[in-house]
């Protein structure tokens, strides 16, 4: 079976912004490009962190309020500036959590819930920043139709990899939810059958109905 992995799902080309660069320099990049945050580079281009919107909007309210009372000094923060000059490199969250273009989906999911984040930097061996990966694009394997998945299930799966009969079981497939009916040789069969299913790019859930050569009936259904 070929599983999609970070690097067909990615976005190469990726915005970015230099350690160095201005609130003013981001928030512009961020406006510009239409998106809600960017990796921060060093001079190799890899990835030392990200810095968002809400980065900047956190910012932001640090500063006084025109409604509020006549502030005659500006606040000295602690990163040693004033006001808004500051860079991406004060303003990012770091450590960039990345991941590498072999990933598979499930890997860099665990790895977006682990670190609470909505995006990771994909960098290459190097770790030179070649591309980036959000939830979004994660989720375009489950855009994939049901007659490719009943294809890939009947035919990679159950004949090439497991060496069933095309005619042992029938696979039905409805918004991602695959049921399986038929015989096999072996309840234990089964569960390895249902495994495999599930890490088919696109199977949402999978049911059985399927009855072993000694007549044992084996329903089960995961998902």
């Amino acid at each position: 079976m070929q599983h999609r992995t970070v690097g067909d799902l990615m976005t190469r080309g990726v915005i970015q912004v230099h350690r160095s660069a201005s609130l003013k320099e981001i928030a512009v990049s961020l406006a510009d490009n239409d998106v809600t945050a960017v990796p921060v580079v060093d001079d190799l281009r890899h990835p030392i962190g990200v810095v968002s919107e809400g980065d900047l909007v956190a910012r932001i309210a640090e500063r006084p309020d025109p409604a509020g009372p006549v502030v005659y000094a500006a606040p000295t923060r602690r990163d040693g500036t004033a006001g808004d000059d500051v860079t991406a490199e004060a303003l990012m969250t770091a450590p960039a959590e990345c991941a590498r273009p072999e990933w598979t989906v499930v890997e860099a999911a665990r790895a977006m819930e682990s670190a609470g984040v909505k995006r990771l930097p994909v960098v290459d061996e190097a770790g030179r920043l070649v591309g980036i990966v959000s939830r979004g694009d994660l989720l375009r394997v489950f855009l994939r139709r049901d007659g490719a998945l009943r294809e890939e299930i009947s035919r990679d799966l159950l004949v090439r990899t497991l060496g069933l009969a095309p005619s042992s079981l029938t696979v039905e497939v409805a918004d991602g939810r695959v049921t399986l009916k038929g015989r096999v040789d072996s309840a234990e069969l089964v569960p390895v059958i249902e495994r495999l299913c599930l890490g088919v790019d696109g199977v949402v859930s999978v049911d059985t109905e399927i009855v072993s050569r000694s007549g044992e009936t084996v329903d089960w259904s995961i998902g």
